[in-house]
């Protein structure tokens, strides 16, 4: 199958694209490097060989529909996005003309390609805003609190129009705290790596609050593979990729510190705007509806993410 991954140089979109490649598709990415890297890539262009090729685009601009008309993928893996809450927070019209006006231009370009179906990156961190409980449901209402969350939704909603009215099949996978190798420790968003690369420059990591938030981190293979079983099951689905467990960001620095013989405590900084105080994410609909589930226990997911930071050191 001829696949497209958008955001394919980020660190979920590049563990994908090798997903994607090991069982045999053919792989196109388009990805700006706003906040994506080429390095990202590097596996997957030494196994790719003439069934990877890449597009620096950005998917606002009116060329992604000739680069989708070229390459003519049956199914799109829709990952790019603008991804810093803080971000939208500062320039939400920012935020709305990538993952809205983005996601409208990759639709736009899916339909006049046959394109048959999108799976989308979804927030499930931000997503349903305050829970009423947790972990929390795809039931539960959506009252996103920030406008990442807010844009996230409305690009679902729009998935849900195209798919009603003009029938372009879509799987929406709300993601929880995706971390693993790959992830960028200089951004704002990625709190393993942040931590993991303070850490091991023997430097105390900021905690932004009192370290009681609680978000429900899923290992990045584990997405993976989430969004691999999506493209044949789940259509018109809106479902969570997490663990249905909190851990706070106090335990969280706790056991990366211990995992690095890192003996100071942290510091602390006011809480950041658009920052929820808990969240997880229930996994019991997207076990019925991909058969999928967690496999990756926290402590050996940070074990690998910061054999990962280590290496990239090293090597560089």
């Amino acid at each position: 199958m001829r696949v497209l991954v958008t955001g394919g140089a980020g660190f979920i979109g590049a563990a994908l694209v090798e997903r994607l490649l090991v069982e045999g598709d053919e792989v196109d990415v388009i990805d700006d490097l706003s906040t994506g890297s080429l390095t990202n890539l590097a596996t997957a262009r030494e196994m790719g060989g003439g069934r990877f090729s890449f597009h620096r685009h950005d998917i606002r601009s009116p060329g992604l529909v000739d680069i989708v008309a070229h390459r003519r993928p049956a199914l799109i893996f829709h990952l790019a996005a603008q991804a810093a809450v803080g971000v939208s927070v500062d320039d939400p019209i920012l935020d709305a003309e990538v993952n809205i006006l983005g996601t409208l231009n990759l639709c736009q370009a899916a339909l006049a390609t046959r394109t048959r179906k999108v799976v989308f990156a979804g927030s499930g961190g931000s997503l349903y805003g305050v829970p009423d409980e947790l972990p929390v449901a795809e039931t539960h209402s959506r009252r996103p609190l920030s406008p990442y969350g807010v844009a996230k939704k409305a690009a679902g909603d729009y998935l849900h129009y195209y798919r009603e009215v003009r029938g372009l099949n879509y799987t929406v996978l709300a993601l929880a705290n995706v971390y693993g190798p790959r992830q960028d420790p200089h951004g704002e968003a990625g709190v393993v790596a942040i931590f993991g690369a303070k850490l091991l420059d023997r430097q105390a990591p900021t905690i932004y609050g009192d370290g009681k938030q609680t978000r429900d981190f899923v290992y990045v293979d584990d997405v993976v593979d989430a969004f691999a079983r999506a493209r044949d099951h789940g259509g018109g689905e809106l479902v969570n990729v997490g663990t249905g467990v909190e851990t706070s960001v106090n335990d969280l620095f706790a056991t990366m510190a211990r995992l690095t013989r890192f003996k100071e405590p942290a510091q602390y900084a006011p809480a950041r705007a658009g920052d929820l105080a808990r969240s997880a994410l229930d996994p019991s609909r997207i076990r019925q509806v991909l058969g999928w589930q967690p496999a990756t226990p926290l402590e050996d997911g940070l074990r690998k993410a910061l054999a990962y930071l280590k290496a990239s050191r090293t090597d560089g």
